[in-house]
């Protein structure tokens, strides 16, 4: 398959389809949905579920149980299944059938010419103003049947699963409105028993109110069951006599909206996404207590019926129909990023007064750079000690300056500990490093412009040397500043640098969320103007580790040339961390996400200067230094890093929490992967 492919990379397009309805013209209904289902082939969608009762219209009552009408829908199923012969489509169709006498409300299955089973509706409402067994017959009880339709047989029951043999983790499960309104759906089972996408056809009448309970039932399954949720419901056409249809059409995928279409439609419509097979696989494989659901349920989940059928997915690029956020960490939703920010940093603030009042320390001891991370320690320091009923001059705050410091961020420094009115003073450590680069006999202590890993590890040292000898000599205890992006790319110095403190409020903050809780720290006037302002000051600083003199063209030293974009390797990051996806799916992920500028919305606030697109070359290239550097040499700073709070859903590295992996091991086959899968350009 083509590498820009959905189906080389776990996905499978599906789509939830309601079409016109004429009641009890199982011809023109069956038209209908082959119209729709032809578009769902031109779309490339591996799935296409349709409403309830779609072939004879749901709300004909007693014309149910006419013969011509039986007689209609089995011909139009029979003339569904001839014309599906070319249609790449796995497609659920809603019809009344006949099975050992009595009429049943079944999901019929049909695909490239074969009709692959019929699945009952188990749960009949008789409530209200519902009155389906009158009708209706329930499927419970039906497993193990066969179905006769014309000339063709089939599997009949709830207990049948459709498996794509040539899709990884495409396994189809159909239930029937009501299903999905009891406390244990049969989906459930399903998902137990392996089912990766739920199907629901329904033909629930919209009264006010009832679209978010549904919406609100598809997406807590998706969720409960880590599985892809499809809703269609009966919409135009549908008889008015005394109910009202709006179509409402769904997708969700693990507690998330992939798609919905809008209500009320004049004719057909249908909501189309790519669920990622990939994702629900991974989830299922972490959650242990999922298997450990279906153990304790082993009987019903292990009673189903698989149908295997082969997809025969189209290989080329059909683009991707989801949302791939640039920023995981990051929602670009502003409602949604006020609660992250809001969230996170009460995270961080509550871990910090925990472990003062454990302690009963009420000294912290920081050293303050300009940076943002420092900066973010810092004032997370500040509501601590607020929240505690300390004095913020217990924040013994340090600037200590080195070959490399630049006066911007000096003077941001000062101006914050200042203005949060925290003890600060200056150490300045180039007379010790100078004398420890002498006593070492450095290059540079013969004035030799040789700015090497121990030149620039010497001032890294002797802060944090300085700053716990000065927690010692104060009882207080240092606060770390190094954040969870540093965490994962190494780019921190182990043991006597950013990477040890007695706490760290920002071990589990990338990079990328870091800059949008001072900006939201700011915005939201925790504090008086003045920090507002200096916060508003320090965003605008090129992140630089400040270990190197600037060059003759004044420009700072800089961490993201090195390690790479620290938006792209968040990126990394996430999809790594929190789903374990191999580096060419991360790749292509990154392709869409990253490809265009003006493609897709940013977090608000981030600053329009910085918002840029990257190549395939250039997502390749940085791919590969981040396998490089997490996998293959940076695990032991954070096999020994400090205490300090999970914050994101997207995990932490802590080796007593999220991330547990040996310190000596090796990237061979996760760059061999990228180089073998992922194609330069």
């Amino acid at each position: 398959m083509s590498f820009t492919s959905i189906y080389r990379h776990g996905f499978a397009r599906v789509a939830a389809c309601t079409t016109r309805c004429t009641p009890a013209d199982p011809a023109a209904n069956a038209a209908a949905i082959l119209e729709a289902a032809r578009a769902c082939h031109d779309k490339s969608v591996a799935v296409a579920l349709f409403p309830e009762l779609a072939l004879s219209g749901y709300a004909i009552d007693d014309l149910l149980m006419q013969d011509p009408l039986i007689d209609a829908v089995e011909q139009a199923i029979l003339d569904l299944v001839q014309a599906s012969a070319g249609l790449m489509p796995l497609l659920l169709v809603g019809a009344p059938l006949l099975y050992d006498g009595r009429l049943y409300n079944t999901a019929v299955a049909i695909h490239r010419g074969e009709l692959l089973g019929v699945v009952p509706k188990q749960h009949l409402p008789n409530y209200r103003e519902f009155y389906e067994r009158r009708q209706f017959a329930s499927g419970t009880g039906t497993d193990g049947g066969t179905i006769r339709i014309g000339d063709l047989t089939a599997p009949f029951g709830p207990d049948l699963l459709f498996s794509a043999e040539d899709q990884p983790g495409l396994v189809v499960h159909a239930e029937i409105c009501e299903d999905l309104w009891v406390p244990a759906p049969p989906s459930t089972m399903a998902a137990l028993a392996g089912a990766t996408v739920l199907a629901n056809l329904s033909a629930s009448n919209i009264t006010i109110g009832k679209s978010d309970t549904r919406r609100l039932l598809a997406k807590s399954q998706s969720a409960r069951c880590l599985a892809a949720y499809l809703y269609s419901s009966a919409g135009t056409g549908e008889s008015t006599t005394d109910l009202a249809w709006d179509g409402q059409t769904s997708i969700f995928e693990n507690g998330e909206m992939l798609a919905e279409t809008d209500r009320f439609p004049d004719g057909a419509q249908m909501a189309v996404a790519d669920v990622d097979l990939d994702l629900l696989r991974q989830e299922r494989l972490r959650q242990g207590t999922f298997d450990d659901n279906r153990r304790l349920h082993g009987s019903a989940a292990g009673g189903f019926r698989t149908v295997a059928f082969r997809l025969d997915a189209t290989e080329e690029d059909v683009g991707l129909l989801r949302v791939v956020p640039r920023l995981p960490f990051v929602p670009a939703s502003t409602e949604r990023l006020e609660q992250d920010c809001y969230e996170a940093y009460n995270i961080q603030v509550a871990g910090l007064v925990q472990r003062l009042r454990a302690t009963g320390i009420g000294k912290l001891v920081i050293g303050v750079s300009g940076g943002l991370d420092s900066t973010h320690a810092l004032i997370v320091a500040a509501r601590a000690m607020d929240r505690l009923g300390l004095p913020r001059s217990g924040i013994l705050a340090y600037t200590m300056p080195g070959f490399g410091t630049s006066e911007g961020t000096k003077s941001n420094a000062w101006r914050l500990m200042t203005a949060l009115g925290v003890t600060a003073q200056e150490l300045d450590i180039r007379p010790a490093a100078n004398q420890m680069l002498k006593d070492m006999d450095h290059p540079f202590a013969r004035g030799e412009a040789v700015y090497d890993i121990t030149f620039e590890n010497v001032q890294a040292g002797l802060r944090t040397d300085y700053l716990f000898r000065l927690a010692n000599h104060h009882n207080g205890i240092v606060l770390g500043t190094g954040d969870l992006s540093e965490l994962a790319l190494g780019w921190c110095t182990y043991g006597v640098g950013d990477q040890m403190s007695h706490y760290n409020v920002n071990a589990g903050v990338p990079k990328t969320l870091i800059q949008h809780l001072i900006r939201w720290v700011g915005r939201t006037g925790q504090f008086q103007q003045e920090v507002s302002e200096t916060l508003d000051a320090i965003l605008k600083t090129e992140i630089s580790p400040e270990l190197v003199p600037a060059g003759s063209d004044k420009a700072l030293q800089s961490s993201e040339s090195v390690v790479g974009p620290y938006d792209l390797q968040d990126f990394n990051l996430f999809y790594v961390l929190r789903y374990g996806f191999r580096p060419s799916k991360i790749a292509f992920l990154a392709r869409h996400a990253w490809a265009d500028v003006e493609k897709g919305d940013w977090p608000e606030g981030y600053p329009l200067e910085k918002r840029r697109a990257y190549s395939p070359a250039e997502i390749r290239d940085w791919l590969r230094v981040f396998l490089r550097r997490f996998f293959g040499f940076s695990q032991f700073k954070r096999s020994a890093m400090p205490n300090g709070p999970k914050v994101t859903a997207g995990g932490s590295l802590s080796p007593r929490g999220d991330w547990r992996a040996p310190s000596d091991g090796n990237a061979r086959i996760w760059l061999e992967e990228l180089e073998r899968e992922v194609p330069a350009e």
